[in-house]
C-alpha cells in the first residue's frame, strides 16, 4: 500500500516532488474518467505523491476510493494524501491529510494522526501562511496563483508576487496551486514553489495523463 512520508521533520527538511498531482473525484466523474485508469496512468508515468479530493462523495465512498488508489500503489513507495478530513485518512491508514482554512485546525489534525503523519495546509494571504508556519504544517499551499475552474469557491488570485511573499515567510515546502500549467509551471517554481499542484491540466484531449505528466516534469525538472 502506498504510505504517507514517515516521520516528523523540522521546517525545511521535507522534500517533496516537483508535480503535485490532485485526484478530483467531481472533475473525473463529470468527464467519465474512471479513477482507478486515472490513477493507474499517473502511477505509471511515475507519479509517487497524490492528494485524493471528493468534496460531494459520502463517507463510504471516499474510503472505498481511498482503498482503490492504495491498492494500486501498493508495493510502491509513495504518498497518499487526502483531503479535508483527518479521521478518513486515519481509517484509510494513508496518515496524510491536506487542510483548508474551513476545515480541521493543524492541531486538532495532529491529535488524530499517528506521530509520523503528515498535515499540508491551504492558504491565501500572508497571514495565513504565517500561521500555518506557526502552527506546524508539514507543507503549506498557495494560491489560486492563476484563475482556475477546479473550485467553485475559490478565493482572489494572488499570482507570481503571492508565491514570492509566501516564499518569504516559510522555510517549509511551499506547493503552489490554481490555474497552473505546462506553460507557465516553470515561472510557479522560479517564484519560490517548491511543488506545483495540478488537477485538470493532466487531463487534455491531445494527450493522456501520463504524457502530460512527462510534459510538466521536462518543464520544472531542476
Amino acid at each position: 500500500m502506498g504510505q504517507a512520508l514517515r516521520g516528523r521533520v523540522p521546517p525545511g527538511s521535507l522534500s517533496l516532488p516537483r508535480l503535485y498531482p490532485i485526484v478530483d473525484a467531481e472533475t473525473l466523474r463529470s468527464r467519465g474518467i474512471a479513477l482507478d485508469h486515472y490513477v493507474a496512468e499517473l502511477r505509471d508515468a511515475g507519479v509517487t505523491l497524490l492528494q485524493y479530493r471528493d468534496k460531494t462523495g459520502s463517507q463510504e465512498e471516499i474510503l472505498r476510493n481511498a482503498r482503490i488508489i492504495a491498492d494500486l500503489f501498493r508495493g510502491i513507495e509513495s504518498t497518499l494524501i487526502l483531503n479535508d478530513d483527518p479521521v478518513l485518512a486515519m481509517l484509510s491508514d494513508w496518515n496524510a491529510v491536506h487542510v483548508g482554512q474551513g476545515d480541521t485546525k493543524i492541531g486538532d489534525a495532529r491529535v488524530v494522526l499517528p506521530p509520523e503523519g503528515l498535515i499540508g495546509c491551504s492558504t491565501h494571504i500572508d497571514q495565513q501562511v504565517a500561521e500555518a508556519d506557526v502552527a506546524g504544517a508539514d507543507y503549506i499551499a498557495i494560491g489560486p496563483v492563476f484563475a482556475t475552474s477546479t473550485k467553485a469557491d475559490a478565493e482572489p488570485v494572488v499570482g507570481l508576487e503571492g508565491v514570492r511573499s509566501a516564499r518569504l515567510l516559510t522555510s517549509r515546502p511551499l506547493v503552489a496551486i490554481g490555474g497552473i500549467a505546462v506553460e507557465n509551471a516553470r515561472a510557479v517554481i522560479e517564484a519560490g514553489a517548491d511543488s506545483v499542484a495540478v488537477i485538470s491540466a493532466l487531463i487534455r484531449n491531445d494527450a493522456t495523463p501520463g504524457e502530460m505528466v512527462a510534459r510538466f516534469m521536462e518543464e520544472i525538472s531542476a
